[in-house]
């Protein structure tokens, strides 16, 4: 079995995602996706891997691992580099669970659980309005309405932007924030507050930073929410500097989860062994794919540290995730968007993702278990490329 097309998708619906089909000359077709910068992604699909791996065996995901990081490290690794190679990554093993007629956890070495904790990060869209009901003061309604659903944890932001501003319910990107004012606090507390009184501790709740802060200031809100019981705090500072987030670590009781931004084992060997987190989270659809995901899991594993999945992305990251959270030992839960996996994503994708009481679990479909539904190529605003 031989590599021989490349091709990409981009929709203008979606404009910060990419969906790659790697197909064989037997006829299989290996489905991988990543997010942001979708044509700087494409461009070093076609121009730099295509060329790698084309004519090639899709089943030598190791070999051709490591043959594209060599390739985009010679100027770097981060960034579209490694969201391009965890595209590929996970299409190769799509195609290897198919070729075998094994889902990839199985390809994996089997499951160390049948079904998997699921969090809802309280995001908007469509006509679910999760960001909004805790932006607008009913956290405490929305904790409720999560909890009937069988759903006990929730991620919010309430110290990232005052409601009403452009980019509040998706925390868009801006500077560091060097000064944390009393009403910001006040405010982000009283949040966590309402869902308190109104469902006590039956919802574990993830305080999501987004990388705003300072490091003052993320001690100051560590310290306002440490009456609270929090599941965690996430990236509250950016993840460059990892001295810095040792020293939030030393100076907090709650729990660190630390970040979907790094690139690679290399990125979070440093994290791990300056004890600078604990709970690791990676993005398998940005640091490098299943291939590279397993061995961070591994890796946070040899230190005792447990891993939770990033997703706030896409479909096929999430079913990419599913797989190998299911696989791992040290797997504590995964996060999704019930906006996202009850709307747009089976727009997009065949199968729906299987979530009950609160709980993920998978078919024994080969593959991925899902595929990219043929009439998304024909839509108006799909571009799509190819590479043979």
């Amino acid at each position: 079995m031989k590599i021989t097309r490349f091709e990409t998708i981009r929709l203008g619906r979606h404009p910060d995602s990419l969906w790659l089909r790697i197909h064989t000359d037997e006829g299989l077709t290996g489905l991988g996706e990543t997010s942001y910068a979708p044509r700087a992604v494409s461009a070093l699909i076609h121009d730099q891997l295509a060329p790698l791996l084309l004519g090639r065996s899709p089943l030598d995901i190791e070999r051709h691992w490591h043959s594209m990081f060599a390739a985009v490290n010679a100027y770097g690794f981060g960034g579209a580099e490694t969201r391009a190679i965890s595209a590929v990554d996970i299409a190769l093993w799509d195609i290897a669970g198919q070729y075998s007629g094994q889902p990839i956890y199985n390809l994996l070495g089997g499951r160390s659980r049948d079904r998997i904790p699921i969090y809802n990060t309280c995001l908007s869209y469509g006509p679910n309005h999760d960001a909004r009901a805790w932006m607008e003061g009913r956290a405490g309604q929305l904790a409720e309405d999560l909890l009937r659903q069988g759903i006990k944890a929730m991620k919010i932001w309430p110290f990232d932007l005052p409601p009403g501003p452009a980019g509040a319910e998706t925390g868009a990107p801006e500077p560091v924030r060097h000064y944390l004012d009393r009403d910001t606090l006040k405010r982000g507390v009283a949040c966590v507050e309402e869902i308190r009184a109104a469902v006590g501790d039956r919802m574990q709740i993830a305080i999501e930073g987004n990388a705003r802060w300072n490091l003052p200031a993320a001690i100051a809100i560590a310290r306002a929410l440490e009456p609270y019981n929090i599941m965690w705090l996430e990236e509250m500072i950016p993840p460059d500097n990892v001295e810095s987030y040792a020293r939030l670590k030393a100076e907090s009781r709650i729990p660190l989860c630390v970040s979907e931004r790094l690139f690679t084992r290399f990125g979070f060997r440093r994290v791990v062994e300056a004890n600078a987190a604990d709970i690791i989270m990676p993005d398998i659809s940005w640091t490098g794919g299943i291939s590279e995901t397993r061995k961070i899991c591994a890796q946070a594993d040899s230190y005792y540290l447990p891993v939770t999945g990033h997703d706030a992305t896409g479909p096929v990251a999430l079913w990419a995730a599913a797989h190998l959270m299911l696989h791992i030992p040290n797997a504590m839960c995964l996060e999704t968007v019930r906006a996202y996996y009850g709307g747009w994503y089976n727009d997009l994708v065949t199968e729906r993702i299987p979530i009950n009481a609160g709980m993920l679990s998978l078919p024994q479909k080969p593959g991925l278990g899902v595929a990219l539904r043929e009439k998304v190529l024909n839509w108006p605003d799909a571009r799509t490329e190819a590479t043979e």
